[in-house]
């Protein structure tokens, strides 16, 4: 990246933004309830180099949505706070390498906010971003888009992608059971691990994985963690091709997680400053994680998926061609799990998008029945 600062290149710069075309100083636009805004139009081929938005809020109302090329289903389509890691409808000032945020209302729902993404984000023919207004009120925004164009593209070009996943509760099989428990420690190999993880990305394609943020809403109020990211390149084999040791080790942190905010890895949000909702993120600048037929990323949610805490997350990956990405949730659906005056969480079905339950197995029968009788 430094080493590029220097070198001239055949590109033209241009920006799309909302300033206020009659010279005055409204410099936002309104978006309507239900209503998609066309923010760029851009004839490639060329590449986006940098987005930066603010608004008051909407940030899981407001779905962000960018198509290459002419493709028939977006590239990107994501909650607009979590497109930027920034899960839960919060607001918290972090920098890393392809996102940066600033607010003076850290850790606080709900407020004006900048958001900055870096990542580079190359296109043949065209280029399209919309924001999408969900909510149920006019939604201000600002923006700019940074662009340039050039003669021809690099012909081993990736299209950047970015999709949504989010499971309220994640379904898992021993939720009473705390983490680091005896009882917590089951086997979990195999198809069992390839069908209950909770999936962070599975797409088909030529392409590398570069890396996710993941929101947990901390229902069980212990540590979240200890979950081993497993990765399958091209197909399905055991023991994955990438295998880790806990949650906090994947996020590239040790011993839990710490209010802190790296280049590459993170807390863009900590629950010691939000009284339960995390959102940390990793980067794989320098490791990206390259697949030619396919890619199913995963972690466990708790050793061997026993917790049912609200899950959700944003992967972040370059392919070959565009690709569809999965649709995010109705806006109900994907509104953050919020508490009461007492603390006490409202479980409201109408916001619920529950993952798969996991059926116990024996093992699993056995360590809830042992738990059962050791917590009289």
């Amino acid at each position: 990246m430094i080493n590029e600062l220097s070198r001239l290149q055949p590109c033209r710069s241009g920006r799309l933004s909302s300033w206020d075309t009659s010279g005055r100083n409204d410099d936002a636009w309104s978006i309507e309830p239900g209503e998609t805004k066309v923010l760029a139009d851009i004839k490639g081929p060329g590449a986006i180099t940098h987005i930066w938005m603010t608004q008051r809020n909407h940030y899981r109302e407001c779905l962000i949505k960018i198509t290459w090329d002419n493709a028939e289903k977006p590239s990107v389509l994501v909650p607009l706070g979590d497109f930027f890691c920034l899960g839960h409808n919060i607001v918290n000032s972090f920098e890393s390498l392809l996102f940066t945020a600033s607010t003076n209302r850290n850790n606080h729902f709900n407020q004006g906010c900048a958001l900055n993404c870096y990542a580079r984000m190359p296109f043949g023919e065209r280029a399209v971003v919309e924001l999408i207004n969900e909510s149920a009120e006019t939604h201000r925004h600002y923006f700019y888009i940074d662009y340039e164009t050039l003669d021809e593209l690099m012909p081993d070009a990736g299209y950047f992608h970015a999709e949504f996943r989010r499971a309220n509760p994640f379904g898992g099989w021993g939720h009473e059971i705390r983490v680091n428990t005896p009882e917590a420690n089951i086997v979990n190999k195999g198809k069992l691990a390839w069908d209950n993880n909770y999936v962070i990305l599975d797409t088909k394609g030529r392409g590398h994985y570069v890396g996710c943020n993941l929101s947990v809403t901390n229902f069980q109020g212990i540590w979240w963690g200890e979950g081993d990211d497993m990765i399958w390149v091209d197909g399905y084999k055991w023991p994955p091709d990438l295998h880790g040791t806990g949650s906090e080790d994947y996020l590239n942190q040790a011993w839990g997680m710490q209010p802190n905010a790296f280049l590459r890895n993170g807390s863009s949000i900590h629950e010691s400053n939000t009284n339960g909702y995390q959102t940390s993120y990793v980067l794989h600048i320098e490791n990206p994680v390259r697949f030619q037929k396919e890619i199913k990323v995963t972690i466990e949610h708790g050793h061997g998926n026993h917790l049912a805490n609200e899950m959700s997350s944003v992967a972040y990956w370059y392919a070959d061609k565009p690709v569809a990405v999965a649709v995010p949730p109705p806006v109900a659906k994907r509104m953050p799990v919020i508490r009461d005056n007492q603390g006490n969480w409202l479980y409201e079905k109408k916001n619920q998008c529950p993952g798969k339950n996991i059926a116990p197995n024996a093992e699993m029968k056995k360590m809830k029945t042992r738990w059962a009788k050791k917590s009289k």
